[in-house]
């Protein structure tokens, strides 16, 4: 996978995608859901994100309460002992990560706590979501980081225009 080419034509196509993601917010087709969801769908069809994991790499999630809880448990630790070793509290008072890339990425681009990773890893890159245009900021942001976000974008172009 050619992450720098994702990355370019995401840069290139940064005004155009972002106009289109504010047309569906200011009148979003009345199908967008179902849109927003095959076109997921086809995409992660598409795209093995194991090729990638340049959101493991190069972007930490963040960790809640619920997360830090059952990760901690999984990993036989106390939810303070998983903080002070993972975690730190970043510029929004959000737990991030301490380093990247993710200490939980394997070699493979597999994760070692795939089972219980935090709903922010889960949920990446957000291209399933209802009411998609309420986080056009993040998809945007995403088409740069996420070669399955920027293919998204660019499907449903395809689709909507």
């Amino acid at each position: 996978m050619d992450l720098e080419f994702y990355k370019s034509q995401a840069l290139q196509k940064n005004k155009e995608h972002k106009k289109f993601l504010e047309s569906l917010k200011k009148k979003p087709p009345k199908n967008l859901d179902y849109v927003v969801q095959d076109t997921h769908d086809e995409v992660f069809e598409e795209i093995d994100c194991l090729e990638c994991a340049n959101c493991c790499k190069t972007t930490g999630p963040l960790y809640t309460e619920k997360d830090i809880e059952r990760i901690a448990k999984h990993l036989r630790m106390k939810p303070a002992d998983f903080e002070a070793k993972f975690l730190r509290t970043d510029e929004d008072q959000d737990k991030v990560l301490q380093n990247l890339p993710c200490f939980f990425l394997n070699d493979d681009n597999t994760c070692s706590i795939y089972e219980v990773r935090p709903k922010a890893c889960r949920e990446y890159p957000h291209t399933d979501r209802k009411k998609i245009y309420q986080i056009n900021n993040l998809t945007l942001k995403n088409t740069v980081i996420c070669p399955a976000a920027y293919v998204f974008v660019e499907k449903m172009m395809e689709k909507i225009r």
